[in-house]
Order: structure tokens, then sequence, then C-alpha cells
């Protein structure tokens, strides 16, 4: 009786030691975001827009006049410095349509539907070329922010193939044969284009698609070679059949887009990819998303070297 006695006044003495925690929450701080790439053949292409607040409205108005127009881009390959022009999708040169289009990942015909400005140069001399680095130089309002990035020798896949999937015979994943470089740094990123139609003639997938994790480097396989796969991105639709789930289709033709990148890319991406796995997970570690744009500007300057392959989904 006495133990008992003495057990409830400690847990009492425990559970009534309370202490006010007050945390100090910075401020909202608007800043420039700025999010660009180059690759392999390919013009510049940058967007550029201003951080919101996070209970600021978030329609669709509020997204379009986010976007910052009237600054000034350069992109120096190291010999010459180009300039950027503003484009915006209701005031495209002719014949420029599907590039833009496939930059900003969407069709033409909602391209079409879109008010939304970007920085290109439709020069085919600062196009993305291998082993080049590339220097972005923005100024916006008196301030200016830069970002370099390089266009690293690409690693193409050496094989593709689809199988089925255990005990399906109409489903499968993509799967690929990597032979790493030795003794550097290699980062990668998965995407995907089913460009096979519908019954309506449409086709799957308007633009590549990126599947959840699309981001790996060669730390743990450095030379190796070894096959991996990749699920379908768009097999979680509703209807699809549970088994099916993340599968692509006996049938499907998968245009394949495999590209390397430098460390600093790389970094961006993982951390990046890293938070929108763990968005709204209190258990989660915080994670804090490195760039490589100077000057206290937010977002990334990239550059990729992809190799692009076909895939048939045939046993």
């Amino acid at each position: 009786m006495k133990n008992t006695f003495i057990l409830f006044c400690a847990i009492l003495i425990t559970f009534s030691c309370t202490k006010e925690v007050v945390i100090d929450i910075p401020g909202f701080e608007d800043q420039l975001v700025i999010d660009g790439s180059i690759e392999t053949g390919q013009p510049p292409f940058v967007l550029i827009s201003r951080s919101k607040d996070i209970y600021a409205p978030t329609d669709l108005q509020a997204f379009f006049n986010s976007f910052v127009s009237g600054a000034q881009l350069t992109v120096s390959d190291g010999t010459t410095t180009f300039d950027l022009i503003e484009v915006c999708s209701n005031n495209l040169p002719p014949g420029s349509e599907a590039t833009v289009a496939a930059l900003l990942g969407v069709s033409v015909a909602e391209l079409a539907n879109i008010q939304i400005c970007g920085y290109t140069s439709l020069d085919p001399l600062i196009f993305g070329q291998i082993g080049k680095t590339y220097t972005l130089t923005v100024t916006n309002e008196g301030e200016t922010y830069t970002g370099v990035t390089e266009i690293v020798e690409p690693t193409p896949l050496s094989n593709l193939y689809w199988k089925p999937d255990g005990d399906l015979t109409t489903h499968g994943y993509a799967w690929a044969t990597l032979s790493d470089p030795a003794n550097q740094f290699d980062g990668y990123k998965w995407e995907a284009q089913r460009i096979n139609t519908d019954i309506n003639g449409d086709l799957l997938d308007v633009s590549f698609i990126e599947p959840f994790s699309p981001v790996f480097d060669d730390q743990f396989f450095d030379g190796l070679t070894f096959d991996f796969f990749y699920d379908n991105p768009q097999g979680y639709e509703d209807g699809v059949l549970e088994d099916e789930a993340g599968l692509y289709a006996l049938g499907d033709t998968v245009v394949i887009k495999f590209s390397k990148m430098d460390r600093n890319l790389y970094e961006f991406m993982e951390k990046k990819y890293t938070q929108l796995s763990t968005a709204g997970n209190p258990f989660a570690t915080p994670t804090n998303i490195p760039n490589n744009l100077s000057g206290g500007a937010l977002g990334v300057w990239a550059g990729y070297s992809p190799s692009i392959d076909t895939l048939i989904c045939q046993p």
C-alpha cells in the first residue's frame, strides 16, 4: 500500500510539471523563384515567379498572377552570351507552339487556353550541347541572380524490355539495363510517355511524365551493370484493377527519357522529391531543399543530357 502511494505521488508530480513552449515562426518573406532548364538539342527555357504566403489565395488566377514579366535574362555557354526573349502563350512566334507546349508539359490545345509567360531563345547556337557549362543570369527590379549547370556525358540504357508481372499475362513493368560508369558521380532521371492512343484517337500521355521517385544516383552501384524497373505513373487512375495498378498494358508503346545530371542538380532533385513524398507527415525529418542559384532566389537552373528509347510492351 505504501509503495502504491509513492508511485501515485510520483506520477502526479511528473504530469503536473508543464512548461510553456513558445515557437518563433519566421514571417513570410517574398522571394524570386526561378525554374529554368536546358538540355541537349533544346533551347533554354525559364519561368520566373514570386513565392506565395501559405495563407494566400490558391486559385488559378492567383497562380497566373505570380509569374514575373519584364525581367532581363542571359545564358552564356562560356564563349558567347545570349539574351533570352520573353514569350507568352497567347503570342508565340509561328511554328513554336509545339516546342513551348513540350517545355511546359502540356498539349498544344491546352497551351492555347492558358496565359503564361516564360523566357527562351530560338537561336540554335545556344541550344544545349554535351560537355558545356551554362551560366544563367537574371536581373529583376535591380537585383541579380545567377545559376550554373553542366550538360554531362549521357549514359544510355543498353536494353529496354517489358514482361508480365507475376501471374499476370497482359500487364507488367518497364524494365531496363544500365551500365554505370565507374569511379565518378552519376545522377539519373527517368521519365516516360505512352504514345499509343485511346478509343478516341488521343494520345494516352500528352507529354513525358515522372514516376513517384524519378531520380537516383550511383552511390550503391558505381561501375555495375544491372536491371531495374519503373512503374506506369498513369497506371493508378480510377477504374484500374488493383492487380494492374502501376503497370503498362500489353501493346503499350512507351517512350523512355533517361537523363543524366550533375551533382548539384541531383541534390536539388533528390531533396525535392523527398519533401514531396513526406509532405504532411508529422514524423518525417524536415527537408531543406538546396539550389544552385546565387543572389537569394529559390528554384534551380537545370542541365540535362537525355537519351531517348522506345519500348513496345510485348513479351
